[in-house]
């Protein structure tokens, strides 16, 4: 017997075998055998390769390079400064642009500082003190802006004083302008030039219209109309990240220039273009915050003519502009086609087992139709079970409806 059974096992090894279809006359389930049907075709046309352009072999790995450059003057008049013209040089930093750069819009001078020692500001609550004990030699004021020297400075009659310090003398000055003294900052322009590449299919572009006339970049500003424009206003920009620009000038803030390079490369390459979104980046939502707006401080050295070293302090209020690029890029690969025609056959054969459930276990005469449809034999005797009429030799079944 145990040969014999392994004789079968391996002869049986080079049986064909067929399925066998039987047609079932029930409009019901066949309509919606069609409309499953349909929507695998709609979902495979329309979203897979027309949406989501899945015949494509795509590259994400973008490859750019960002240069900013500014132009625009300002003139101001300001008890600390007098009257003085600022350009690119004072006002951007730093001035070598990039994807991040910062316009100065408003600040807080502190002139003619030296090294020596000179009362704390009252704003410093380490710096309060009522005798000079409170004042440790040597400590550092936390959050202030020297060393205490262990004295404690009062007016006179006044109970409590601040301590003195060793500092850059005297001590920054704490109010500053109530508008922008840069507002004509709204008016200057910024060129961005953005340079891309997708490795994968080694194209390149810019941002910036192939042109021999020297005057464009001159006098162009950019627009829906002038998309290969890179002169933007600052205004503008701010402007469409939804703020205003005097507002935001006053306090600094943060702005995200956005630029996206979504590339089909199968069509020419003049339909490769970028698109820019703008946005707000700081806590504008938050009014009150002490960490809302945008500030930061630097100082510009002297010496004067004994050799002292002196220094004006600058406080620096303005607004930063992050340029930040992705994208990706798309071509004709007939590996992802060919995966994405065998997946939507696959959901063919799904929507046809999901007929046959409905078929087979949903209708009412579910159980005539199981019996058509699958055939019981045995072993020993090798005869069907099945209904009579059914066999090998005979046509498809014709069956009823539900």
């Amino acid at each position: 017997m145990g040969q014999v059974a392994w004789k079968g096992f391996f002869l049986s090894l080079f049986d064909y075998k067929t399925e066998k279809y039987v047609i079932a006359k029930n409009k019901k389930v066949g309509i919606l055998y069609r409309v499953v049907q349909l929507t695998i075709l709609a979902y495979l046309v329309g979203w897979v390769f027309i949406v989501k352009k899945s015949y494509q072999d795509t590259d994400t790995s973008l490859q750019s390079s960002v240069i900013t450059k500014l132009k625009g003057v300002a003139f101001t008049n300001t008890s600390e400064l007098g009257e003085r013209l600022w350009d690119v040089a004072d006002y951007v930093i730093p001035p070598q642009g990039e994807n991040v750069f910062f316009v100065m819009t408003n600040l807080i001078v502190t002139p003619n500082q030296r090294q020596a020692t000179c009362p704390e500001s009252d704003n410093i609550p380490d710096a309060l003190c009522q005798q000079d004990e409170d004042c440790p030699a040597g400590e550092a004021v936390v959050a202030g802006n020297g060393v205490k020297t262990g004295r404690c400075l009062k007016d006179r009659d006044s109970i409590r004083g601040t301590c003195e310090i060793l500092a850059w003398c005297p001590v920054e000055k704490r109010s500053k302008p109530k508008t922008p003294l840069l507002a004509s900052a709204e008016n200057f322009t910024v060129y961005i030039k953005n340079s891309i590449r997708f490795p994968k299919f080694k194209f390149s572009k810019v941002n910036v219209l192939a042109t021999t006339n020297e005057s464009y970049l001159k006098s162009c500003r950019y627009s829906t109309e002038h998309p290969y424009c890179p002169i933007f206003l600052l205004g503008n920009i701010v402007r469409w990240a939804g703020s205003d620009f005097q507002e935001m000038a006053l306090e600094g803030g943060v702005i995200g220039i956005q630029i996206e390079w979504n590339c089909d490369l199968d069509k020419a390459p003049s339909e490769c273009n970028p698109h820019y979104s703008f946005s707000r980046l700081d806590n504008r939502f938050s009014e009150k915050s002490i960490s809302s707006g945008y500030n930061f401080r630097f100082a510009k050295y002297y010496r004067d003519a004994e050799g002292v070293d002196y220094r004006t302090l600058i406080k620096a209020y303005g607004i930063r502009f992050d340029v930040m690029v992705n994208g990706k890029a798309g071509k004709f690969n007939i590996i992802p086609t060919i995966i994405n025609i065998g997946s939507g056959l696959a959901l063919m054969g799904a929507g046809a087992f999901f007929c046959d459930l409905v078929l087979l276990y949903l209708s009412k005469k579910s159980n005539f139709y199981r019996g058509k449809k699958y055939e019981e034999v045995r072993s020993s005797t090798s005869k069907s079970l099945s209904s009579p009429t059914l066999n090998g030799n005979q046509s498809p079944e014709q069956l009823g409806g539900l």
